[in-house]
């Protein structure tokens, strides 16, 4: 009988897709105050997989635990998670402050390395990276601390009676798949789903879900910081691009500008 499910899903508060960033006004970080955040759209589809894989009933889900280490207003992302189908989650709150800044990747996979061990977890699913810093390193390094198998930017997941886990991953030219038994760590893309709608009456519903306040320290996790920005830049304009006649024009254009 496979092992019933005990998934862990990392969420992020970042700026909303759909707002242009901005950098500001000393260039040591993009400008986040007043600015429009939602939940980091990798982990919408974690999220939503974890909840599907409870809705077909093969392997049995006990427990969808969500979490978020940020700033107060990380608790919005959360009750979005609950909304779309987290049994619970654990806000591990960590104030602001402008010489600190958000925890590093390593650091996270720290955080959640605790988490896993403390929580029982056997499958943890999460954004294969977060819009703002793209670093896409923590479930990696994750998988690394924990000593378990991994699967990146998952496309398909399916599971089988033997407790293995089958990931289709795509690749230049094509698709991998990759199989490892649990406990496993997978991280998400694009083409694995399509997040559900969350409904007023679920977001209410996630009012009256548990939602637990813990601290780095409770871990036994530090902030330490190995990485310092030393500036951020708007990139540069692009100039407007211009029509030529013919095939004769084009050339000569590009040997006006030295590209060939």
């Amino acid at each position: 009988m496979p092992t019933p499910l005990k998934i862990l899903v990392p969420v992020k508060r970042v700026i909303d897709y759909a707002v242009k960033p901005r950098v500001n006004k000393a260039h040591t970080a993009v400008e986040t105050q007043d600015i429009k955040h939602s939940m980091n759209p990798f982990d919408e589809l974690s999220i939503e997989a974890a909840v599907r894989m409870r809705e077909r009933g093969k392997p049995q889900v006990d427990d969808i635990l969500a979490l978020s280490a940020g700033p107060a207003k990380c608790v919005d992302v959360l009750r979005t998670a609950m909304a779309m189908g987290a049994d619970r989650s654990i806000h591990v709150e960590i104030p602001k402050s402008d010489t600190t800044g958000e925890l590093e990747p390593l650091g996270v996979a720290k955080l959640l390395q605790k988490v896993v061990q403390e929580e029982q977890r056997n499958l943890v699913i999460l954004g294969k990276q977060s819009i703002d810093d793209d670093s896409s390193q923590t479930g990696q390094m994750l998988a690394g601390l924990l000593g378990w198998g991994q699967a990146t930017q998952a496309s398909k997941i399916e599971f089988d009676e033997m407790d293995r886990v089958s990931v289709t991953r795509e690749v230049d030219g094509g698709v991998e798949t990759l199989r490892a038994p649990l406990p496993m760590v997978i991280t998400t893309d694009l083409r694995l789903n399509e997040p559900r709608y969350v409904s007023l009456p679920n977001i209410m519903k996630a009012k009256k879900k548990k939602l637990e306040k813990k601290s780095l320290g409770d871990y036994g996790v530090e902030e330490g910081r190995r990485l310092k920005t030393v500036r951020v830049d708007e990139p540069p304009l692009r100039q407007g691009g211009g029509k030529v006649e013919d095939v004769d024009g084009m050339i000569s254009k590009l040997k006006e500008l030295g590209a060939i």
